[in-house]
């Protein structure tokens, strides 16, 4: 589910949104549980080390990182927490004109450090379609295809998925949950991008963030249906159905 600062006192807890095709799966990662994203772009962060005594303190067991640092993957060696590693954007261009890099990131990032570190995922780059650089688009498809083919020559694909995270801004609107569309900019890219990760067996995973949409537009949305509080909510004529919570909005849409 999923991121900003990526630090916020210690860790953010975020939920991670994954649906899944009908299709039942025989791996292991991004199957109904919780989480947390931990990023590094901070001052004053712990440790992976201590990243690690904190986690098993908190009881949390699954972890999204956005790149695949080795120090990292080093210091969860061992550990039993499950990691979703991910490929940075800037890697996207290359990773899709090439297929033999995207077997060399796979050989050094990800079957390097199996059994030990317990990696289940890939994230291909995150939140790309809708952002500013159009270049990218056209290249997800490519890199998440390479990066498949990849873990496929090296039998990895029964233990790892490989996916991409969206944000909200893949649709062209949101509310009320039933209307919701991708944009028809998007649409053209989404489109063989679903059909690929249907085809592999994998979820379309969504960023879902009550307070950024709060932020957006604060003198149209209520703080507290946004944080959880009680509040009258919004009621969705088309499908009968009552939410008191903006994320509960945002899955459904």
């Amino acid at each position: 589910m999923k991121v900003f600062s990526r630090f916020f006192t210690g860790f953010l807890l975020v939920l991670s949104v994954f649906f899944v095709p009908n299709e039942l799966l025989i791996v292991q990662a991004f199957t109904g549980t919780y989480g947390i994203n931990y990023g590094r772009i901070a001052d004053n962060i712990p440790s992976p080390d201590k990243v690690v005594t904190l986690l098993r303190a908190a009881k949390i067991k699954n972890i999204r990182i956005y790149d695949a640092d080795h120090s990292v993957l080093k210091a969860f060696s061992g550990t039993g927490l499950e990691l979703v590693v991910g490929l940075p954007n800037e890697y996207l261009k290359d990773m899709s004109a090439n297929a033999d890099h995207a077997l060399t990131w796979v050989k050094e990032n990800v079957q390097a450090f199996l059994p030990e570190t317990h990696i289940r995922g890939i994230a291909i780059g995150n939140e790309v379609l809708g952002g500013s650089d159009q270049e990218l688009w056209g290249a997800l498809l490519g890199a998440a295809k390479n990066i498949y083919n990849a873990s496929k020559k090296l039998q990895l694909t029964d233990l790892i998925q490989i996916s991409t995270a969206h944000s909200q801004a893949v649709f062209a609107n949101s509310y009320p949950p039933s209307s919701c569309t991708f944009k028809d900019n998007v649409a053209q890219y989404m489109k063989p991008l679903l059909e690929f990760f249907s085809h592999i067996g994998s979820p379309f995973c969504l960023n879902a963030y009550p307070f950024l949409a709060y932020m957006g537009d604060p003198d149209e949305i209520d703080i507290n249906y946004a944080l959880f509080q009680s509040t009258k909510g919004i009621y969705d004529e088309k499908t009968d159905l009552h939410y008191d919570n903006m994320l509960d909005a945002q899955i459904d849409a």
